[in-house]
């Protein structure tokens, strides 16, 4: 299973394919369930967030020299937070194998509630009920 995220400069497929996922236990130190539970559990290591990253970009497709100049520029010199869920998501397509949720169609209103307008949230309930 791939997912696909936007990094750096635009959209960007990953994917821990076998070999990844036995390169990416050997550079935590960590079986794929114990590493797993540690993001679960954001008990995780900075190193685990780089290495998930780059070798889900290496799985996507992406040279290894590429993957490493993406990682350098685009998430070592970031909070940790900002880079902490592209990780896990990596992680758990990897470990889930759940397909990526395909885009719904909204209209005005739906794309006003998939923003946090709490009244087109209401609104939008209320039309799907029939109300």
């Amino acid at each position: 299973m791939e997912h696909t995220a936007y990094l750096g400069d635009g959209e960007k497929k990953f994917a821990l394919k076998p070999e990844m996922i036995m390169e990416l236990e050997r550079k935590t130190g960590s079986g794929i369930a114990a590493l797993y539970q540690r993001f679960a559990r954001q008990n995780f290591y900075f190193s685990d967030i780089l290495e998930t990253v780059r070798l889900g970009l290496i799985g996507g497709g992406l040279a290894p020299m590429s993957a490493q100049q993406l990682v350098d520029t685009y998430v070592k010199p970031f909070p940790v937070i900002a880079n902490y869920p592209l990780a896990f998501d990596i992680l758990d397509v990897a470990w889930s194998g759940a397909p990526e949720a395909p885009a719904i169609p909204q209209d005005e209103n739906g794309q006003a509630a998939a923003t946090g307008d709490l009244a087109a949230a209401i609104n939008e309930t209320l039309k799907d009920a029939g109300i």
